[in-house]
């Protein structure tokens, strides 16, 4: 594409999309430093040990795991392989399909879970849910659904 034929941001454009990559810039960090500090986990770490808690059985295959969490397979199975070496997660071969290996939630996995989950809220509090009223929650959520960023919005019943 040559610049004749960029539709170039005007200024209430480069606003939003300032606000939107500040907010995704900073807002991780903040999320992530009170878990780290209360947990040793870190924000993605939490985000995979939370999707595995909230998954039948509390196991999911990792390719399931790897689109809830937003990470690459290879990140997620970096992850994993840590988690697995403190005993939070197990992994094995899929039962329906042996070119496919689940994540397991173990019993510990879950004790830190839940004790990760008040210092989350906690923070997801501080740093978004209180500082904004009912309208600006439901413009957020609206905002996230059609920019088509959650799990949910971009394939239904994906995660079996």
């Amino acid at each position: 594409m040559v610049a004749a034929d960029v539709r170039w941001l005007s200024e209430p454009d480069k606003e939003g999309w300032s606000g939107l990559l500040s907010l995704l810039l900073v807002l991780p960090a903040r999320l992530d430093a009170p878990l780290r500090a209360a947990t040793g986990l870190t924000l993605f770490d939490y985000v995979v040990l939370s999707g595995l808690s909230e998954a039948p059985g509390r196991r999911l295959r990792m390719s399931d795991l790897a689109f809830l969490s937003r990470g690459s397979l290879s990140r997620l199975s970096n992850v994993v392989r840590r988690l697995e070496e403190r005993g939070l997660v197990t992994r094995s071969p899929d039962p329906d399909d042996a070119r496919s290996t689940t994540a397991a939630l173990t019993d510990a996995g879950l004790d830190l879970v839940r004790e990760a989950a008040p210092t989350h809220v906690a923070s997801v509090r501080a740093e978004v849910v209180d500082r904004l009223d009912a309208d600006d929650l439901a413009a957020l959520a609206r905002i996230a659904a059609r920019l088509g960023v959650r799990p949910t919005d971009q394939t239904q019943g994906r995660v079996r």
